[in-house]
Order: C-alpha cells, then structure tokens, then sequence
C-alpha cells in the first residue's frame, strides 16, 4: 500500500496521464518517437516512486530510532513511596526519581539534585554532560536551562526528583520527533 502510494500523488498522475498521451500519440503516428517519450516517462514514474518509497522509510526508520531512546519505565513518588511505572503513565504533576545511570522520561523541572550530571546530547548535540541544578534559571530557551531535565537525556551522575511538566509528544524531544516526522519533500519546481 505504501509504494502504491508513491504512483498515484498528484504529479504522479499528471506524468501518468502524461506517458499515456505519448502512447496514444506513438499509436496514431509510430514515426514520431512518441513510444521512446512515454517509456521515458514511465521511467520517471518508476524512478520518483521508488526513491519517494525510500525516503519515507527511511523517516519512519528514524522515529523509531528516536523513540527508543526513551526509557520503558520510570521511579514515580505516588501515595508517598516510589514505584516504578510505565512512562505512559506519567502526567504533569509526578515527582520522578533519577539516579546516576537512568534515562529522563519526561521534561521535568529539578526539586532536589545532588551533584546531578546529565548528558544532552540527544537534544543538543553538546557532547560533553552538563550539571542540573534546582535554582531558578534565567534561561528561557528549556534546551539552556539548568533548572530543567528533558526527556531523552541521561543522568551521568549524581541523583535527584524532579517535577514532571511534560509528557510524550509535548516534550522538547518530542518536538524533535514531530520534526522528523513532519519532514517532508519539498514542492517540485
């Protein structure tokens, strides 16, 4: 269903009808080298379609690979003790639990933090860890601020809770994600 796709969009209909006109025209006058135009054509069809197929897998392939950075579970304070949890089942408002070693689940912003490293690669692209601290950050851009620990970065060292504000696709990685996703080809001139 997905190639079927990729023959049958709007310019691909237009090159079809296109191939088909040069047909018709090769039948009416064989001398004119309409056939050699309406097998070049094909050509593109089959060309377009197949790199067109290409390109969307190869997306979809880095969503899922974006996706599985994030972690399955997460340690949750409900009711008072800490439980661990699937992180679909976060929700603004939980207090979450990281330790040297864990995956960030969730934007969230820091509480509590004892020497708290976290690398940010991920969503910066800064290679070196970077320390999370529970003062108020003067930042505005979240990706800057040291008050706040996102989703898809990891915890090098140190330990610390942390107030969920964002789940999902509404996370900062999340927005990555929806970048990925939405990217798509841009208008043939």
């Amino acid at each position: 269903m997905r190639a079927a796709r990729q023959f049958t969009h709007l310019f691909a209909v237009v090159l079809w009808v296109a191939a088909a006109l040069a047909f018709w025209g090769a039948w009416h006058d064989p001398a004119s080298g309409m056939a050699t135009l309406g097998l070049a054509i094909l050509g593109v069809i089959a060309v377009n379609g197949a790199f067109s197929f290409w390109q969307e897998r190869r997306a979809e392939e880095a969503v899922a690979a974006l996706k599985a950075i994030l972690p399955r579970q997460a340690t949750v304070l409900r009711d008072g003790a800490a439980q661990r949890l699937p992180i679909e089942a976060l929700v603004p408002g939980d207090v979450v639990l990281v330790q040297e070693g864990d995956d960030v689940p969730a934007d969230c912003r820091l509480l509590e933090a004892a020497t708290l490293r976290v690398n940010v690669a991920t969503v910066t692209g800064e290679s070196m860890p970077r320390s999370r601290t529970p003062a108020p950050s003067e930042e505005d851009d979240p990706l800057a601020a040291r008050c706040l620990l996102l989703a898809g970065t990891s915890v090098v060292s140190g330990a610390g809770r942390a107030l969920v504000f964002a789940t999902g696709m509404s996370t900062e990685f999340g927005k990555i994600v929806h970048l990925t996703q939405a990217a798509g080809e841009p208008s043939s001139p």
